[in-house]
């Protein structure tokens, strides 16, 4: 069997710079929108009062949530299949600039709320499509003995990105009484501001790797099908995975569960601060670009462990220290508990994501990486309720933010607990080449299910 070539051959920094750069952008949106400032903005400052903003904001991400689960498998299948990935891409890139844009109108009284939480909505929904094509380009990018280091340095790079992009908004925007352009803090006009910054950063970043990586070639079997007759292509592919190869599908639902209590942390994370900790704005993104720093850094290093020990361990411990680390921020007072715990929470998230996509690139069968990828989308978007769900649903049962957390850290534990009986892909050593380790996965492929333990 010949090796993909695709993934044989030689990555270079050029494209991988190109590539990362959009991670740089749309983590405007992901931490500056989603976490550490917008969504603060609505909880605390346009919704009449912070428990209610903030039961409406776990509510609203639920819907969402509920639409990607309904609408990605098919958005993915034919992305990833149809040989239009960058158009798909730049697509969805431009919605969520625009919903973002959009949030510049989000005045801070609670007439406007329900504006801000449906443009909110919409571009969590984009972002997580335009991710379904980012992460398949992973493979377009690297090679099976860089994709490790390759992969954290796409995250390092969003969590710096956001860094930055947090420290122009901080010292911008939110921390002086008059700011860049002479904005103040007037009917929220400081904060909206930040949202025309975001959208603007998004999409300046987004061009190099919709400029200049290459669009990956249409399978040559690809076959044009309708939006409907996708989903019994999903079903037919589910019960194909069920038949010859479990261990893949476990890690999808695995992971499935735990990467949603890893997005309940980045979207509700600046909220509990904020609600919980009292945190002003101001401290809440100082803690974001400190955090930022921190999971960048080990987003890196982690991915240069993955290469060296593979992904399984690097997920099972960061998966350990966040349920150990959310578990203590439940039960400690003060702020100084939250950016002792907050920090170290950081410390596991870029590992975790970093690991998390090489161990799907290095289980998929040569040729069908978009389809894999495609699905590990759909199946992570399909339960994406769970953490919004557990966060909002604990409030109402028991009336604080404390008891989101406690629901946020559940989730995270299920997540474990089904990712430790997960078979690990196969390791052929540290210092197989690209070729060679091709070869390797190619014969992983053959042989299904059989894959050993680590």
């Amino acid at each position: 069997m010949a090796a993909n070539p695709v993934a044989a051959a030689r990555w270079d920094w050029r494209s991988v710079i190109c590539w990362a750069l959009w991670g740089w952008g749309s983590s405007a949106f992901n931490t500056v929108i989603l976490t550490f400032v917008f969504t603060v903005y609505l909880t605390g400052s346009v919704a009449s009062d912070p428990q209610t903003g903030s039961k409406a904001l776990g509510v609203t991400l639920t819907i969402a949530g509920a639409c990607i689960a309904l609408i990605a498998p098919v958005t993915g299948q034919r992305s990833d299949a149809g040989g239009r990935r960058k158009r798909w891409l730049a697509l969805h890139t431009a919605l969520v600039v625009v919903s973002t844009a959009g949030l510049y109108f989000v005045q801070d009284v609670p007439s406007f709320l329900l504006l801000g939480l449906v443009l909110v909505a919409v571009g969590s929904v984009f972002v997580e499509f335009a991710g379904v094509n980012y992460n398949a380009m992973l493979l377009q990018v690297s090679t099976p003995a860089s994709i490790g280091r390759i992969s954290g340095f796409g995250w390092a790079m969003g969590y710096f990105g956001g860094l930055v992009a947090l420290a122009i908004v901080l010292f911008g925007f939110v921390q002086p009484e008059i700011g860049l352009f002479g904005v103040t803090s007037e009917d929220g006009l400081n904060i909206r501001v930040v949202a025309l910054f975001a959208a603007t950063w998004f999409a300046l970043f987004a061009l190099p790797l919709l400029i200049f990586v290459p669009e990956a070639p249409s399978p040559a079997d690809q076959v044009q099908r309708s939006f409907l007759t996708g989903y019994l292509v999903l079903g037919k592919r589910l019960a194909r995975m069920w038949r010859t190869d479990r261990s893949t599908l476990g890690y999808l639902a695995a992971s499935a569960i735990y990467r949603d209590g890893l997005a309940a942390i980045f979207t509700f994370g600046g909220v509990i601060a904020a609600g919980t900790f009292g945190f002003s704005p101001g401290e809440v993104v100082v803690f974001a670009i400190a955090a930022n720093l921190i999971a960048g850094a080990s987003a890196y290093l982690g991915g240069r462990a993955d290469d060296r020990f593979g992904p399984k361990p690097i997920i099972v411990t960061s998966l350990f220290g966040l349920v150990v680390v959310g578990s203590s921020m439940v039960a400690l007072p003060g702020k100084a508990a939250f950016w002792v715990c907050g920090l170290l929470l950081a410390g596991f998230l870029g590992p975790t994501e970093s690991a998390s996509r090489t161990f799907l690139a290095r289980i998929a069968p040569p040729g069908r990486e978009g389809e894999t990828f495609g699905l590990y989308a759909t199946t992570g978007r399909a339960v994406s309720f769970l953490g919004p769900l557990a966060f909002s649903g604990f409030i109402a049962l028991f009336g604080t933010q404390r008891a989101g957390m406690a629901g946020i850290v559940l989730i995270l534990l299920i997540g474990l607990l089904a990712m430790i009986p997960v078979r690990a892909p196969q390791r052929t050593g540290a210092a197989t080449t690209g070729t060679s380790r091709n070869a390797a996965v190619i014969s992983e492929s053959s042989s299904n299910a059989s894959i050993p333990n680590r």
